[in-house]
């Protein structure tokens, strides 16, 4: 049998001159290697998509952390050119692929931006400059440090007992590697909070009333997914569930046929 395919939303970048469509290795490669499925790179535009002839051929969605930020005019709010840089290309693509994903009951795996989105685009709103506000520590990256440094394992969440992302890797302290100036403000409706650092920055959700599994995560487990085992698991997790949604639509679709032959 093929392996499922996931697809991942691209970022509009400026290389050599032009525009790129754009994708992290790192998210490519943790696909293929610790969830075990392929991948589609998915353009971005501002219009002209039909998203369902983009989830008719995959089995999963998952959402890229970027160096972008979600337009405040999404959720409601006057930008300004400190919440920068802005990749209306993305937002367009990943917003509505996100929501359909979710009605379709296709499996969701969104990371860093991809959470910021994913709250977005079921009704929440967005904080930037965290750590400007009082009591909340500075999560932003790193200077003067390699790749490797940047996206070191050096923060702990405290994730919910009894909690979806729970049953993947467990409940309690959990160390893990989170780089944002922006966090999740207010907690759109049907998303559920399932870990918090210890200033009390969310940095994990789960949709509740999500029929396949649809968690996003603030850190960035696709980058030591190969060998950091907390990470591994959110993975492995959701790779299970994009083969277990295309055994159920190859099933469905072997059906069909048997239905329709029918007297």
């Amino acid at each position: 049998m093929t392996k499922p395919i996931v697809a991942i939303p691209a970022d509009i970048r400026a290389f050599d001159g032009t525009s790129w469509h754009a994708v992290q290795h790192q998210y490519v490669r943790a696909a293929l290697n610790a969830a075990g499925v392929m991948a589609f790179i998915i353009p971005a535009f501002e219009e002209g998509y039909e998203t369902d002839a983009i989830l008719d051929r995959v089995d999963g969605v998952l959402v890229s952390g970027s160096a972008s930020n979600v337009h405040p005019s999404l959720y409601g709010r006057q930008a300004t050119e400190a919440d920068g840089p802005f990749d209306p290309a993305r937002d367009a693509t990943s917003l509505p692929l996100i929501r359909r994903a979710l009605d379709r009951a296709i499996p969701v795996l969104a990371i860093c931006r991809g959470l910021q989105e994913l709250n977005v685009a079921l009704g929440g709103t967005l904080a930037s400059e965290i750590q400007e506000q009082p009591g909340i520590w500075d999560h932003r990256r790193p200077e003067g440090v390699d790749r490797d440094g940047m996206y070191a394992i050096r923060q702990s969440v405290f994730v919910k007992e009894g909690s979806c992302i729970a049953r993947y890797i467990g409940p309690g302290e959990v160390r893990v590697n989170s780089l944002h100036r922006q966090a999740i403000a207010d907690t759109a409706p049907r998303l559920q909070v399932e870990a918090l650092a210890e200033d009390g920055t969310i940095e994990a959700v789960s949709v509740i009333d999500a029929k396949a599994f649809a968690v996003g995560v603030q850190w960035h487990p696709e980058y030591w997914a190969e060998m950091d085992a907390p990470s591994g698991k959110l993975f492995s997790a959701f790779g299970d569930a994009v083969r277990a949604y295309a055994d159920a639509r190859q099933t469905a679709t072997e059906e069909t046929p048997r239905r329709s032959a029918l007297p």
